[in-house]
């Protein structure tokens, strides 16, 4: 982690065993590192102050209100017509135009609400006029991380205020690699899926396939794709160096991004509540009535090969 960056934030460490991880509740609740062994498994997380600084993405970070892209600037949903600014410091754009994984997380402060060795809750008002310009809708975010010796549980509670309905498409973007193995020779296994046919910008068409899951080597696999879960409960594994790292939804997502570019060392997978471009598609997309909640629930596992 960048010493710039981590001079201002406010940090909390959460330890259980020998896994250790840290998240910026100042900034996103960003899930900066994760360690276990004293091995780092995230990625991206190296520059964490360049990353702030251009909108992208870095580390576990939490993509609200929408995750992955959107087809267009415009988009009308729940009643409510929106046209986003291309030169909103609140908004990032992918090199074809499209608004990209919502408000960046270096832009959202998070209030710490408990924390603990084990355990960090923190909240988000979404109710300042600038964030309600990009999402017209009055809520507030509730977020709790905790850590067990195998594995860190992430809860996250959206609640709707008096005012409307709010959408629900956010996701998260979690990096990982594996210590001291080529990115070739990491075994990816993935559950059997729906695999949504995506046009050449990333947006899903409407079509979709049948996908049998996949268990192997990553080689020289070039990945980003979208998925509709079969079941709400899914699992996907990054496997090697004496090490499998589990992510698992367990509540409130549906979809899925895999996302292994070849030419990086990393691979994103990525539990999300909709589709891609949810809101101006509708596909996937649910409605949180007025003071009602929404929970969604994932957990990334660390174990030794061999162990259950």
């Amino acid at each position: 982690m960048t010493p710039g960056l981590m001079k201002h934030a406010t940090v909390h460490r959460l330890v259980a065993g020998e896994l250790e991880v840290v998240f910026l509740p100042s900034h996103g609740m960003l899930g900066a590192s994760v360690r276990y062994q004293g091995a780092e498994l995230l990625r991206r997380v190296e520059d964490l102050d360049a990353a702030a600084a251009r909108g992208s993405t870095a580390g576990i970070p939490l993509l609200h209100p929408w995750a992955n892209r959107l087809a267009s600037a415009r988009y009308q949903v729940a009643g409510r017509g929106v046209v986003l600014d291309p030169l909103s410091p609140l908004l990032h754009f992918d090199e074809h135009g499209l608004p990209m994984h919502g408000v960046p997380w270096s832009r959202l402060g998070w209030e710490i609400v408990e924390a603990s060795r084990g355990r960090l809750t923190a909240r988000l008002a979404w109710t300042s006029d600038d964030l309600l310009a990009v999402f017209p809708f009055r809520h507030w975010l509730e977020m709790t991380a905790t850590l067990r010796p195998d594995v860190l549980t992430v809860e996250t509670t959206l609640v709707a205020s008096s005012h409307g309905p709010v959408p629900v498409s956010f996701g998260f973007h979690p990096y990982f690699g594996l210590p001291q193995l080529p990115r070739g020779q990491w075994r990816l296994v993935l559950p059997a899926m729906r695999r949504l046919r995506l046009d050449g910008h990333g947006i899903p068409t409407g079509e979709e396939q049948p996908f049998g899951g996949f268990d192997g080597q990553l080689g020289e696999i070039d990945l980003d794709d979208n998925f509709a879960l079969l079941e709400e409960t899914a699992s996907f594994a990054l496997v090697g160096a004496g090490l499998r790292i589990t992510v698992e939804m367990l509540a409130g997502y549906r979809y899925a991004q895999v996302f292994a570019p070849k030419s990086k060392d990393y691979i994103a997978l990525e539990p999300m509540t909709a589709a891609t471009s949810a809101l101006t598609t509708g596909r996937g997309l649910r409605l949180v009535e007025p003071g009602k909640e929404f929970p969604a629930k994932f957990q990334i596992r660390v174990l030794q090969e061999g162990e259950d």
